[in-house]
């Protein structure tokens, strides 16, 4: 009979805290580990069981209950003093974090743990071990939506997510967007195929054979997508398209909604339009494409046609294009779902 260990009584804060540090994916893999032993224990799991499904052993399971029961979530940290002692002083570490804070010379824009050492007569080991205990991460870089500077972007975001939310009825609301200059590229060499043990394989040489740009509508409630390719991206190529969406979208209130391009608001697109009180664009803030959710499909595109691919001719480019697009809207299509509330990021980036 396998031996079950005596229940661990956690009180409801203890076992949030627990199990926030299980479900981590920034904490140390044995902190992790240590918290899963103790929320199976406290669920009355058998030693067998726990040792089987985290690969641990006996010793370990009444050690850190044990530990837990005396100093608490505290206790599942490391005792001071364990492990080889660092072979790098309080010095060292102030002159590594401060280098990695200031801006690298010679022409470089990023440190690497091998360049931060030979400047500082430190090994690359050492680096790494006071870089990491500092959590510092000089390979890495965090982007975010900077704050656009349209003055009405509170109005036409507004606008924007209304209508993804809430639209007029009898009313179809489409995201409109060009990915320019998309590259019909060959290799120099045949390409490998994928099998047992190796990947996909292609040269690193290429030959261009033409571009063509794709103009795409998203049918927000639908998630149907309308697209068409063209050699230019300019205003003539857009009122084509806008025409396209007339006639297939005949009996429908089409609200538009497009980037901020000069092409979009060109004097031949703005007299068509006058001439049809059925459709309405609106412009997406300055530096806010991200509010177009066309660009969401167009991510979904480059994933599934644009990477990696060969081609041997802009035709055939095309052609796939447009055949996977009659495949999506067959056998993938749906809405995207509105989640993100814009107004914390702009009243995150107002207040900084």
């Amino acid at each position: 009979m396998p031996f079950t260990a005596q229940k661990l009584e956690l009180t409801p804060e203890q076992r949030q805290e627990l199990l926030v540090i299980s479900r981590s994916t920034k904490a140390e893999h044995r902190m992790v580990q240590r918290a899963k032993i103790l929320i199976m224990v406290n669920e009355g799991k058998s030693y067998a069981v726990i040792k089987k499904e985290l690969s641990t052993n006996n010793q370990a399971i009444a050690k850190w209950k044990k530990r837990f029961l005396s100093q608490g979530v505290e206790g599942l940290k490391d005792q001071s003093g364990r492990g080889k002692a660092p072979v790098y002083n309080e010095y060292d570490e102030a002159r590594v974090i401060n280098l990695v804070c200031s801006k690298p010379s010679d022409g470089y824009s990023n440190w690497s743990q091998k360049r931060i050492g030979e400047k500082l007569g430190l090994s690359q080991s050492t680096v790494c071990r006071i870089l990491s205990k500092s959590r510092l991460k000089p390979h890495k870089t965090e982007y975010w939506c900077g704050k656009s500077s349209d003055p009405e972007f509170e109005s036409k975001m507004v606008t924007i997510i209304g209508l993804y939310m809430d639209p007029p009825k009898n009313a179809l609301v489409l995201c409109v967007d060009e990915k320019t200059q998309i590259q019909a590229l060959d290799r120099t060499q045949p390409e490998l195929p994928m099998r047992q043990g190796n990947p996909k394989r292609l040269t690193s040489t290429y030959k261009r054979n033409g571009t063509t740009s794709l103009i795409a509508a998203l049918s927000v409630h639908t998630g149907e997508v309308t697209a068409s390719t063209m050699d230019r991206n300019d205003s003539e190529n857009f009122l084509r398209f806008l025409k396209m969406l007339d006639r297939e979208y005949r009996n429908k209130q089409l609200h538009i909604i497009a980037d901020n391009l000069s092409v979009h608001k060109d004097a031949k697109v703005k007299e068509w339009l006058s001439h049809k009180r059925k459709i309405t664009i609106h412009f997406t803030p300055t530096y806010s494409s991200w509010l177009n959710l066309v660009e969401l499909w167009f991510n979904i595109l480059t994933k599934d046609v644009l990477k990696n691919a060969v081609w041997k001719s802009k035709e055939q480019l095309i052609e796939q294009m447009m055949d996977y697009i009659k495949t999506y809207n067959k056998t993938r299509v749906k809405p995207f779902v509105w989640k993100y509330d814009p107004y914390k990021l702009y009243s995150k980036v107002s207040n900084e």
